[in-house]
């Protein structure tokens, strides 16, 4: 099938924020007294919105988390993207194929948009994505698995859900590209492909995707 539109999740697709930012929260988290691991870290919240933290951390204990708790993660985070994050290998080679091509692509992430706009920056993806193919969970309200995220991003891109192909690494997101009724593909890079249920296709380095795409 053509696609009019490639939705590219950002968190582990476009950079490879996902060690760095698991590694964080978990550790935060732990730290005031709600112990986890990385690896639950990534099992809970991966591709998620901050939002979900909240909610599964009160769920869970029945407590709330400090009302700075986002400013201070983030904090953290940035501080350690400055010195650590790169961009997941290949993904330039794929963007400069679909801008060569001529197939239009965008970016829907369960982070904020400065945690967007830092990490573009860093990774040097930001001269690949004009402002108006940048959109985050904060423009809809609600992050993966809901569907809001991505059918935002195709209405703004003027493309039918159909005919949207989302790239995805996470079980949330694939859930959300689904809902919205869009295909999707998986990258393994760090979700066992077992996890990625939903999804058409999978793959594991981004020169397959290269070749999938165009």
């Amino acid at each position: 099938m053509h696609y009019e539109l490639v939705i590219f999740d950002n968190d582990g697709v476009l950079v490879d924020s996902e060690p760095i930012s698991n590694r964080h929260l978990a550790a935060y988290l732990t730290e005031l007294g709600h112990p986890t691991s990385y690896e639950d870290s990534v099992r809970d919240y991966m591709g998620s919105a901050m939002h979900r933290v909240h909610e599964l951390v009160q769920e869970r204990t029945g407590q709330r988390l400090p009302d700075d708790f986002d400013d201070v993660f983030h904090a953290r985070v940035f501080t350690a993207f400055e010195r650590e994050l790169r961009p997941v290998p290949g993904v330039a080679g794929v963007l400069e194929k679909l801008a060569r091509s001529g197939v239009p692509y965008c970016v829907a992430s369960s982070g904020s948009h400065e945690r967007i706009r830092v990490g573009h920056r860093v990774t040097g993806l930001d001269r690949w994505f004009e402002p108006g193919t940048v959109f985050s969970s904060q423009d809809v309200g609600r992050g993966k698995p809901a569907p809001d995220l991505f059918l935002h991003a195709a209405r703004r891109m003027g493309v039918a859900p159909g005919r949207c192909l989302v790239v995805e690494d996470s079980p949330l997101g694939v859930q959300a590209a689904v809902a919205a009724g869009m295909d999707v593909y998986g990258f393994t890079a760090m979700t066992p492909a077992e996890r990625l249920t939903g999804a058409q296709r999978l793959f594991t380095d981004m020169a397959e995707l290269a070749d999938l795409l165009v």
